[in-house]
């Protein structure tokens, strides 16, 4: 066998790519092939699933109710996408632009919050927000600036402020690389032109850093639509967001079809978007 090996290489190459593909078709496609095939099934009388083939579960998923919540996750998901980006793009700039001795810390100053789960500081932001009790609520009301607390819990506020602290450092990371290896003398040749330093980051900084953005883009956008943790803690139990639901559906309400169907529409939706906003990106980039 070792000696076949060793004359036929492309039997190694495959059996290299076997391990892998095994792996992606266990854990990935498995599961996916289960949700489908389940969104099509009707519930069981005492949850699980019923081998009855049915459409109902599609057509709940385009119910008024359900409907809206997938408009406000969109929209949630989108403003905290460009939220993390005007933040993000000038510290990853500025990041970008410090001498090489200092940068590593700064990167390593942003890679800290990571090194804290995700959960505790949701949390954490809880204790600052909460309407009666939170810090900012009770430190404005103590000084006297405020004469009642603030709405900043329990909102659509609540739930992008978290989203984007979570999720600021996934924009930054990519958006720095693109910059770090930005050829500086293309900026010299634009001011050689005359070109002011506006021009000269419309014409060359941002499309040469455009595939930075477009991946901190999508890493911040699929999971912020698909969160269930963060609007669960800061939403207050009144704004939820389609990831809640989803979860519902599995754990409270045992009903696995409606609950595949949700989560089905919700990946069409997110590969349609995302096919979009690549499209749009390439042909901006075309045009610059």
């Amino acid at each position: 066998m070792t000696e076949r090996l060793r004359r036929h290489p492309e039997l190694q190459a495959w059996l290299i790519l076997a391990i892998p593909v095994i792996f992606l078709l266990i854990f990935f496609m498995a599961p996916l092939v289960i949700v489908f095939v389940y969104s099509f099934l009707e519930r069981g009388k005492y949850g699980g699933v019923e081998w009855v083939f049915t459409l109902d579960n599609i057509r709940r998923v385009f119910d008024p109710l359900y409907f809206k919540t997938f408009v406000r996750s969109f929209y949630i998901a989108i403003v905290t996408t460009l939220v993390t980006l005007i933040l993000g793009y000038p510290l990853a700039y500025f990041i970008a632009k410090s001498p090489p001795s200092r940068r590593n810390a700064l990167v390593f100053a942003l890679m800290i919050p990571f090194w804290t789960n995700f959960l505790i500081r949701t949390y954490a932001w809880l204790t600052l927000l909460r309407t009666h009790t939170g810090l900012i609520n009770v430190t404005l009301m103590n000084w006297g600036i405020i004469d009642k607390p603030l709405p900043l819990y329990g909102n659509d506020f609540a739930i992008i402020l978290g989203l984007v602290y979570g999720w600021l450092p996934v924009m930054v990371l990519p958006i720095y690389a693109a910059l770090e290896r930005l050829d500086e003398s293309l900026l010299e040749a634009a001011r050689d032109l005359y070109a002011s330093s506006a021009k000269a980051f419309r014409r060359v900084t941002w499309p040469l850093s455009l595939p930075g953005v477009v991946a901190g883009s999508m890493l911040v956008f699929i999971p912020s639509l698909g969160a269930f943790v963060t609007p669960a803690i800061l939403g207050g139990g009144k704004s939820l967001m389609i990831g809640n639901i989803i979860s519902n559906q599995f754990l409270g309400a045992h009903d696995w079809p409606f609950g595949s169907a949700l989560s089905m529409v919700m990946m069409i939706a997110m590969l349609i978007a995302t096919l979009i906003y690549f499209r749009w990106t390439k042909k901006s980039e075309d045009v610059t």
